[in-house]
This record gives C-alpha cells, structure tokens and sequence, in this order.
C-alpha cells in the first residue's frame, strides 16, 4: 500500500467554520497551495497562518468540485517588496491640499512561485 504524504495547506478559520484558502495563478486561474512543512507554511505567509494537515489526495477531492485542479506544493516568494508612496505624497502635497491625506499604500498582491505563479485571492 503507497504511504500518502501529508501537506500542510492554509486555511481561514471563522468561529466553528474552517475553510481552505485558495489563490490565483498569474494567469487568473484559481489553485490550492501545500507545504512540506509547518515551518515552510509560516515562513511564506507568516507564523499566524492557520494551517490543517491533508494528504494531496483528500485536498485534490476538496478542490475539485469547486473546479480547481491546479496544485502548487512548496510554493516560495518571489515578489518584490511593496514600497508604500504614503511617505512621499504627504511630503510633496501642499498645505490645506485636500488630496493630502489621501494617498494610500498600494494593495500589493504578494505572489509565489514553484513552477507557477500565485497570487492571493
């Protein structure tokens, strides 16, 4: 009998609801992610991630009726760091301009990358 390998996969958890978070490829198509390891998990999306361990082939049964057959296993970061314009606008706005507090950080949408390209969704 083959051993099944466990992933550790991302997920949301809202009060007694627990559900898989998914991303985006770079071409808009919707996958799961699995990581080797509880430490690889917190390295790319931070140690407050919530995580469950699944074998690929329960997290193949759970994406595909929601028509997802894409999976990205050990995905790595390779975006480069947002650089927020927050400091530059109010530094180059006139005083009493009202568009002076107005400028906001860019909402960066952090990609990975293990043979594809994901974004979150």
């Amino acid at each position: 009998m083959a051993r099944v390998v466990v992933w550790h996969v991302p997920v949301t958890v809202t009060g007694r609801t627990t559900s898989l978070r998914l991303f985006r490829l770079r071409d808009g198509r919707r996958c799961a992610v699995g990581f080797s390891s509880a430490g690889a998990l917190a390295e790319l999306l931070g140690p407050e991630q919530a995580a469950a361990e699944l074998g690929e082939p329960a997290l193949r049964a759970l994406i595909a009726p929601l028509g997802i057959d894409e999976l990205v296993l050990d995905p790595r970061l390779v975006a480069a760091p947002v650089v927020a314009p927050v400091a530059a606008a109010a530094v180059t706005a006139a005083p009493g301009d009202p568009s002076a507090g107005a400028a906001r950080p860019a909402a960066g949408r952090p990609t990975t990358r293990s043979g594809a390209q994901l974004q979150r969704r």
